[in-house]
């Protein structure tokens, strides 16, 4: 009996058609997914939850007093609006240290440019003890701002200088030089240069340094502990306050204002990316 020949489903024309998985595959997306849930599960989420049920155990109305006693009120009133005068303050700077960082050329350009990761690097109690140094009773250059709300805005200022410095540098680098020497060409000046086509495409970098930068001052703690004194209805801040509140055995009190204070942080947070979201849109 002659053997019939085998053809494959090429050589006749036809697609084999693929066979169905009855369970995902080892190291797919589903195992992946996995994995990403059950880590900030562990890490975010679950302490989180914890947290907030913390804050309610005694019942919403206990909850409420907590936030809303005088000195937690003053507390959180100090450290928003520090954090605003901050995050303000370095969109500004930092958008200009980046610029000069990446169009301009100066001998100690490489020192300056490690500098500005020093705040990433630097313990904060270690940042708050040299800044009481420098700008405190015993300064060297007679500037004290020891215990003041001056004080509280010079330390944010440094732990959140890297983030819009960062956040910028890189659009920078990549930015098409050839759109701002057309428009040169054109006879545009620079302010309308970098009104019109620089800034458009550095805004979306900019309000995502600015909202790491905020969430940074909203939590602050090391460099805040020794140079604002804690001086309640004065310079003490909501991070402060919270430990204060452990210390004196409030834990319900500590976890209101915690949650109070993560509550305001990630609301700001989801308006500077609702903004940058119709920066980038605007941009393109």
């Amino acid at each position: 009996m002659t053997p019939q020949p085998v053809t494959s489903p090429v050589a006749t024309g036809e697609e084999a058609l693929p066979r169905p998985a009855l369970a995902p595959r080892l190291g797919g997306a589903a195992l992946s997914r996995g994995i990403v849930t059950i880590y900030l599960s562990l890490i975010v989420l679950i302490p989180l939850a914890a947290v907030v049920d913390d804050s309610v155990s005694a019942g919403l109305g206990t909850f409420f007093d907590q936030i809303t006693a005088p000195q937690a009120v003053a507390a959180l009133k100090l450290t928003l609006l520090s954090s605003l005068a901050v995050v303000a303050i370095n969109g500004i700077a930092g958008t200009v240290i980046a610029w000069v960082l990446v169009r301009d050329e100066f001998p100690g350009k490489r020192i300056v440019n490690a500098m500005i990761d020093l705040p990433f690097a630097l313990p904060t109690i270690v940042a708050g003890l040299t800044l009481l140094a420098l700008y405190g009773d015993d300064s060297p250059f007679g500037i004290n701002v020891a215990f003041t709300v001056a004080g509280v805005v010079m330390a944010l200022l440094f732990v959140t200088l890297p983030f819009v410095i960062r956040a910028v540098q890189p659009v920078l680098l990549e930015l098409d030089r050839e759109m701002e020497e057309a428009a040169a060409s054109l006879g545009a000046r620079p302010l309308t240069i970098f009104r019109r086509i620089i800034f458009p495409n550095l805004t979306p970098a900019i309000l995502a340094g600015v909202a790491l930068a905020f969430a940074r001052a909203m939590g602050e703690f090391g460099s805040l502990v020794l140079i604002s004194g804690n001086i309640p209805f004065e310079t003490e801040v909501g991070s402060v306050f919270i430990f204060n509140q452990l210390q004196s055995g409030n834990q319900t009190g500590a976890a209101a204002v915690s949650v109070l204070l993560l509550a305001i942080a990630v609301l700001v947070l989801f308006l500077i990316n609702l903004l940058a979201r119709r920066s980038t849109r605007h941009a393109r």
